[in-house]
């Protein structure tokens, strides 16, 4: 069963991804509000598939999680970032912060599911960027 990590402060927004995404078979999904939370969380719970990330949170931000989760000896996640931050600037840095893919809020449920299902595929992490 792939397992999907979801990080963002948004309740409202946790909810919109368990609808999206429990769409998708023989997935399991958890929540963290925070960079901070969903560190301690991978280490007590091992290494997610995919992790849906937000930029703009409190404690810690997207984009410092994100350098964290990179300089960590442990196997790659595959990060897609989901943020209303969606200038070329923004996308810049979240890939070059280590993110495999980005799509800009607001976007369609097919687009997540997409993104989700090409990075748990047989085809491996690689750049992606929607709409």
């Amino acid at each position: 069963m792939a397992r999907i990590l979801i990080v963002d402060d948004s309740s409202v927004m946790h909810a919109y991804h368990r609808q999206v995404l429990s769409a998708l078979p023989d997935c399991r999904l958890s929540f963290a509000r925070h960079g901070k939370e969903a560190l301690a969380k991978i280490e007590a719970e091992g290494r997610p598939d995919v992790i849906v990330l937000d930029i703009n949170m409190p404690v810690m931000d997207g984009l410092e999680f994100l350098r964290r989760l990179r300089a960590l000896s442990i196997p790659r996640s595959s990060v897609i970032i989901v943020s209303t931050e969606g200038q070329e600037d923004d996308l810049r840095r979240g890939l070059e912060a280590g993110a495999d893919g980005y799509v800009r809020k607001p976007f369609k449920p097919k687009e997540l599911q997409d993104l989700v299902r090409r990075f748990l595929g047989a085809e491996g992490p690689r750049a992606a960027v929607t709409s």
